[in-house]
């Protein structure tokens, strides 16, 4: 037994813990969970808990449903909303097959697949959330309108308003869970707000998104009121993203910062960037998978709907920072079409293979957008070179379909389960009649 899974079992005896919950996510990102008895751990840590695999969404095959959970003693948290008083504590899971070997379609296993690349390569990946979402008060009925907690905007500051007491209560938690945060804030739109999380290794921050989707959620039980991190809940308001600064680092030294160059950018942060252009199609149905998503993206509210970078411009789908000079460890792109609901394993697994690609592959990066690219005609933007990013989930799945990049980060399984899942769900999406088309049509035709 290692020094890690000890430091848990000592931990469970002095802290009186009962519960140890299991946590892994299907291949849409949901999160699943199993609740153990601590005399069972020992046994967990080294064999596994065995489970259904075919009852999980893209996990195994019926044929091959036995699979395992092993927790991961470096994810070890007390959960703070279960008390301190014989309380509740949980670690994430690899996935295993029964003769011990990694789940191809494990999401966590296909993040950890693409970070040994990016190793192989010299590389660290380290990335930086700024996650959004509403908060609204609790429907009468399933099919109630939705009433967000205020009507206020951008950085607004609202007098004993309820979304401070539900950032304060949030960011405690987070925070009382080794979950550092950078800022929180009121969003753009009525009862939308952010939080953003401090730097990490991508792996952390990915475990990082899952916990704080479980508390944002916990929390609003508490008040009384309902978090949804729906990409577009209201027609007319900004969508709820989830922007990521991103950097690849070569032992202590950010890979992405040049001393004396454009914007401080190294000629391996161009290539990145370059990678991330090329490959933003192909990998948006991943960042951006429900049909709601691109009711986000084409929907205005800052979304980013076009293909180019640039420099602290809010309207390219790729962003550079404003360099802080004496700040060269925190040299980063911030890729802005990602959104909240995304699976953040799947996810930041593309965006790094994506720009691994750039630099391997030695791409060119394109002239930056200096215009605000939404005020432009598509005449020309095509002039331009600016792609639009694909327009619905259709297209985006047209396109996933054919890229090799793709199928090879996420693996056979995990890629063709994706597919067929997002293609089952445009086809009911399409099946529906609308309140739009009922209000529209029924009594004009």
């Amino acid at each position: 037994m290692d020094k890690q899974q000890e430091y848990v079992l000592r931990s469970i005896e002095e802290h009186d813990i009962r519960f140890i919950r299991l946590w892994f996510t299907d291949v849409l990102g949901f999160l699943k969970s199993v609740a153990i008895a601590p005399a069972e751990l020992e046994s967990a840590f080294a064999e596994g808990i065995g489970f259904d695999g075919s009852a999980i969404q893209g996990l195994s095959r019926v044929s091959e449903a036995d699979m395992l959970a092993r927790p991961d003693p470096s994810t070890f948290q007390i959960l703070p909303w279960r008390g301190d008083h014989r309380g509740t504590a949980r670690m994430f899971c690899d996935i295993l097959t029964p003769d011990g070997q990694p789940a191809a379609a494990d999401p966590r296993n296909v993040l950890k697949r693409a970070l040994a690349k990016a190793s192989d390569a010299g590389f660290s990946y380290y990335t930086h959330p700024e996650i959004e979402f509403y908060l609204f008060h609790e429907p009468a009925t399933p099919q109630g309108p939705l009433v967000p907690i205020d009507d206020a905007g951008y950085f607004d500051h609202v007098a004993r308003g309820t979304g401070h007491d539900f950032r304060r209560a949030a960011i405690g938690l987070l925070e009382s869970m080794g979950i550092s945060v950078e800022y929180s804030h009121h969003e753009g739109g009525p009862g939308q707000n952010e939080i953003d999380l401090r730097y990490a290794d991508a792996l952390s921050t990915a475990d990082n998104i899952m916990t704080f989707r479980t508390i944002v959620k916990e929390v609003a039980l508490t008040q009384g009121i309902m978090a949804s991190f729906m990409p577009k809940p209201l027609s007319g308001e900004p969508g709820s993203g989830m922007h990521t600064h991103l950097s690849l680092f070569e032992g202590d030294t950010n890979a992405f910062y040049e001393a004396g160059r454009e914007y401080e950018l190294s000629t391996t942060a161009r290539k990145f960037i370059a990678g991330l252009l090329r490959h933003s199609a192909e990998i948006t149905a991943v960042t951006n998978q429900f049909v709601n998503s691109y009711k986000r993206l084409w929907g205005g509210g800052e979304a980013p709907s076009y293909v180019c970078w640039g420099h602290n411009n809010r309207s390219a789908l790729i962003r550079v920072p404003m360099y802080k000079p004496g700040k060269g460890q925190s040299a980063r792109v911030e890729y802005r079409a990602l959104d909240s609901s995304a699976n953040p394993y799947l996810a930041y697994a593309l965006l790094l293979a994506a720009g691994l690609k750039g630099i391997q592959g030695d791409y060119e990066l394109p002239e930056e957008a200096e215009d605000n690219v939404w005020n432009l005609s598509d005449a020309e933007r095509r002039a331009l070179g600016i792609a639009p990013l694909p327009n619905n989930l259709q297209d985006a799945l047209e396109i996933m379909g054919s890229s090799e990049l793709v199928a090879e980060t996420l693996g056979e399984s995990v890629f063709e389960f994706f597919l067929r899942n997002k293609r089952r769900e445009w086809e009911e999406y399409q099946a529906q009649v609308t309140p739009y088309e009922i209000s529209k049509f029924l009594r004009a035709l």
